[in-house]
């Protein structure tokens, strides 16, 4: 049984992010402010 699972390769396949993908993070992170009043942090998504 361990010979069966050692022939296995370590590395997974590389994978890729779709082009949506990036493209709706990319959105998000410029809409997003984040305001520092004293010890507190607000986040507002500006749409």
């Amino acid at each position: 049984m361990a010979k069966l699972y050692s022939k296995r390769k370590l590395a997974p396949k590389k994978m890729l992010p779709k082009k949506e993908t990036i493209r709706l993070i990319l959105q998000y992170s410029c809409a997003l402010n984040i305001i520092k009043v004293g010890n507190m942090n607000f986040e507002n998504i500006a749409n």
